[in-house]
Order: structure tokens, then C-alpha cells, then sequence
């Protein structure tokens, strides 16, 4: 059986898919790496909505799919950019999402760490209203039970002056943190409104103003998520900070090399690449603990073709590729997105993130991915 997929030249050419998905089971728990996939939300595909309306969300769908990542020893990373938050889920859907994955997460036994933002402002704020807001975010991720990522804040990039606002700000959120959190800094490839945060431009500044936040409280910094797509920037941060200090990965372009490491250290794993890859990445974490480095590269590297494709710019767009690999892969029944987002895609894009993902038997049914993918290909013309 044969599938015609359009390339980005226009012209269809023949794939043939695969038969069988890979082999992986879940397995015991990670010892050498902690790992969080940073998870997407299911949309209600029968609520009537726009892309200006709250985000209606398909809650049974989107717990299940949490389930399934800690079927496999994943932690889950919610209400994060993966999510869509503030490219379709605003803030009342963000903390409806954090109180109930919370709940399952209790009730399953999963490790959970959730967003904490300030995208209840929605045009802009000063200082003291993003503090008020970051404030008012911590406060229910902590009565949730879940572990605090404080994320970056397109409010706190509006108003702040310079690196002092950014060390006021996060050095007061710190201090009242209950438990140690983690400190996300986002690229502006994944939102343009976050450039020149930790207030400059140049990026060897901002890192010498963000190290300056972690090495001032250091008991309250379990660790960092750098998504920078930059592997030498995050090794040079990895090594310069304060013991104890965990640095997560967000590079969906260079994951296996730094979460792998080196002589002198590794990354630890929060990626939203994990969210279409769970139980193929639990699989090569589980080889790495055995300290079978080439194992864990020949598993993974792979992967990273696949990645880079979703991920490519706009690279805020990634969550449209993790919801469609989710759809071929019989998570979910749907393609449909909060805010519309299906749409922000090309039919070739969907194509070769279709052979990419077969190609590496991330479909547990190759069948009913070949016979979805036909069914999108026939709602744009293609017939097979």
C-alpha cells in the first residue's frame, strides 16, 4: 500500500508507509535523568466557538493524553507554551488546566510542574502589576500541589526598564516561593514579543543577568529550562551554574547531544519534542541509565529530523505539528485546535511530518494514521 504526499514544490510523490510501529513498553523509573514533556491541550471540536473565543477544551482527551506520557515515566510539564498558553488558552483556561492535571497527576501517582505567567494582563501592565500577577499565578500552582516554572512574561519584557526591573521582579517572586522552582527562558523564535528579555539585546548580557537571578537564590532554583535552540550557549550556563542547580533542556534541535553531556556535565529534559516522542524518548532515557551513551544517541538521534521540521520558523507554530502527530496517532479523534491553530500549517508541512513520524514507528497504529492522513489529504484535493 502506497500514500501520494505533496512535496513543497507542488508536485505529489508515492511513500510507503510502514507496517509496524516500534517496540516500546513502559518501563521502571528514570534514575539518570529527570525528563518532563511539556504537553499539549485537546480541543472540543463541537463547541462553537472562534479563534477570538475562551479556549474550549476537550478535558477527558487532554487528561488521557497525560496518562499516557506517565504511563511511560515522562513528568508533564502543563499549562506551558505546548499548550498553547497565550496563542489560544488564556489565563482561565491555563488554571482550570493546572487544577485538573494537578488532580490526575495526585490521583496517578505522575510528576507534574506547571506554568506560573502573567498573561491575565492582556495589555501590557506595570511593574508592580506584573509581580502582582506572576504573584497571583504561584499561588494556585502551589495550592495545586504541582512544582513552580516561572515562565517568561511578555509584560515584564514591555515594562522593564533594564536587567534591575528583571532581577527585582524574579528575586521577589523567589523569595516567596514555597519550594524551589524553575526558571524557563524562552527565545523570541517562540515568541517575538520576549525579545531582549532579562533587559538586553545581546544575548551574553541577558545571561549574565539571568545567572545573577539563580546565583542570588540559589535554594530556590531547582533548575533552568533554556529554550534558545543554541547548544553552546546552554552548555556554557550548564557549567556555570551554582551546584545543585538542574539545567533542563528546551532544544528541540540539539536534545540528544546535551541531554547525553559530557565530561563535564549534562541537561536534564523538559521539551515539547517529548510530547509526539514519549515512549520512543522514555525508551532511550531508560538505555542511558544503564550507561549506554551510544544506545541512547542511536535511539534518539534519529528523532531530530522530525524536530527540527516542526519546530522550523515561525517556530511559535511547533504546537500545530504536536497536535496533528497526536490525531494520526489515535490520541485524540480530531485535528481541531483552540484558537483555530490547525490552520497555521501547509499541507506539505503536514506531509512530511506524516513520513517523518512513520518513519520512525511513532504510530502505534501505521494504519490508522495512513487512513487519517488520507482523509486530510482529501479535504485539500488530493485523492489517492
Amino acid at each position: 500500500m502506497t500514500i501520494r504526499l505533496p512535496g513543497a514544490d507542488g508536485a505529489l510523490r508515492t511513500y510507503e508507509p510502514r507496517t509496524e510501529p516500534l517496540a516500546v513498553t513502559p518501563g521502571t523509573p528514570f534514575t539518570s535523568r529527570t525528563v518532563f514533556s511539556a504537553a499539549h491541550v485537546v480541543a472540543d471540536p463541537f463547541a462553537d466557538v472562534s479563534p477570538d473565543s475562551p479556549a474550549a477544551v476537550d478535558w477527558d482527551a487532554t487528561l488521557a493524553f497525560r496518562r499516557h506520557l506517565w504511563s511511560h515515566g515522562l513528568g508533564v510539564a502543563e499549562a506551558m507554551d505546548t499548550a498553547q498558553r497565550g496563542m489560544g488558552l488564556d489565563w482561565a483556561g491555563a488554571a482550570e488546566l493546572i487544577r485538573r492535571s494537578a488532580a490526575e497527576a495526585k490521583a496517578v501517582g505522575g510528576r507534574i510542574a506547571c506554568g506560573v505567567g502573567t498573561d491575565q494582563l492582556t495589555a501590557g501592565g506595570t511593574l508592580a502589576e506584573v509581580r502582582a500577577a506572576y504573584e497571583e499565578q504561584l499561588a494556585l500552582v502551589e495550592e495545586s500541589g504541582a512544582q513552580a516554572i516561572l515562565m517568561a512574561s511578555r509584560a515584564l519584557a514591555a515594562a522593564a526598564s533594564g536587567p534591575e526591573d528583571y532581577l527585582e521582579v524574579y528575586g521577589h517572586l523567589l523569595r516567596q516561593a514555597g519550594e524551589p522552582v524553575v526558571l524557563h527562558w524562552l527565545g523570541p523564535m517562540f515568541d517575538p514579543a520576549l525579545e531582549g528579555y532579562w533587559g538586553s539585546a545581546g544575548l551574553d548580557a541577558a545571561t549574565d543577568t539571568f545567572l545573577e537571578v539563580i546565583a542570588a537564590h540559589p535554594d530556590k532554583v531547582d533548575g533552568i529550562k533554556v529554550s534558545l535552540l543554541d547548544a553552546r550557549r546552554e552548555i556554557d550556563i550548564r557549567r556555570r551554574l551554582p551546584k545543585g542547580v538542574r539545567c533542563y533542556t528546551g532544544d528541540d534541535f540539539n536534545y540528544p547531544e546535551l541531554i547525553a553531556g559530557d565530561e563535564q556535565g549534562f541537561s536534564h529534559a523538559l521539551l515539547g519534542i517529548f510530547d509526539p516522542l514519549g515512549p520512543l524518548a522514555a525508551q532511550a532515557v531508560r538505555v542511558l541509565d544503564t550507561g549506554d551513551v551510544q544506545g541512547f544517541r542511536d535511539l534518539l538521534d534519529p528523532t531530530v529530523g522530525l524536530s527540527r521540521h516542526l519546530f522550523q520558523t515561525p517556530t511559535r507554530f511547533y504546537k500545530t505539528g504536536v497536535v496533528f502527530l497526536a490525531w494520526l496517532a489515535g490520541h485524540q479523534s480530531h485535528f481541531t485546535m483552540v484558537g483555530g491553530l490547525q490552520s497555521a500549517r501547509s499541507l506539505p508541512h503536514f506531509a512530511t511530518a506524516y513520513e517523518l513520524a512513520d518513519g520512525l514507528g511513532l504510530f502505534p497504529d501505521p494504519k490508522l494514521a495512513e487512513e487519517r492522513m488520507k482523509t486530510l489529504l482529501s479535504m485539500y484535493g488530493v485523492n489517492q
